[in-house]
């Protein structure tokens, strides 16, 4: 007796059997960033002097799995208006038409288009930022600062299981998103070199 398997019928088997055996992406879990704790600056000179800056509102949504970095996505989207260099005449004139134009563009964002392993404790978000309306692809090295179970007897008082903590640094020339526009667009007075840095502490519920 011929035993042998028509290859169609063997092909749908093929496919019947991976479906059945086929383990489902699980996508990261969320995190709840911990406002309070957490931080956007940035420093940029005045002539040789390093002036820092930040941004007192900020929403920053975070997936992130310890054990599969590649899952995690990282979303940030900040008010401009918000910006404190601890002047506010230079504060008011920042969110003027000759820098970030903020009735126009009142909010900057970063998205995360894929993070990968970049060492020990230590990641690399490669996303997409937008400024003024111009959007940049930027890699935004991230290293993770801890991974932490909070003790059951406090659970009930955090609201939480886990807190994890980041750093994320990055360069950027304020000059590729028009940040400085006429006579300010030179960088004799404020150079065209923006050091950004996020301090981030997030909790798993």
């Amino acid at each position: 007796m011929n035993t042998r398997i028509h290859p169609a019928v063997a092909t749908i088997l093929v496919l019947a059997l991976a479906a059945l055996t086929a383990v489902p992406a699980v996508a990261a879990e969320a995190w709840a960033v911990d406002r309070a704790h957490s931080d956007v600056s940035f420093t940029v000179h005045h002539f040789f002097t390093p002036v820092r800056g930040s941004f007192d509102d900020f929403d920053i949504t975070l997936q992130f799995d310890p054990n599969d970095p590649a899952a995690s996505k990282v979303t940030a989207r900040i008010p401009v208006a918000s910006v404190d260099t601890g002047n506010t005449k230079r504060d008011d004139h920042l969110r003027s038409p000759d820098w970030f134009e903020v009735d126009a563009h009142p909010v900057m964002t970063f998205e995360s288009s894929s993070v990968r392993a970049a060492g020990d404790h230590r990641l690399v978000a490669d996303g997409t930022l937008t400024i003024k309306g111009v959007s940049r692809r930027i890699s935004l090295p991230i290293e993770i600062l801890g991974v932490q179970d909070i003790p059951e007897v406090m659970q009930g008082m955090v609201g939480a299981k886990q807190v994890a903590s980041f750093r994320a640094t990055t360069s950027v020339d304020r000059n590729d998103f028009g940040v400085g526009v006429g006579n300010w667009a030179a960088t004799t007075v404020v150079g065209d070199t923006v050091d950004i840095e996020l301090l981030i502490e997030a909790q798993r519920k």
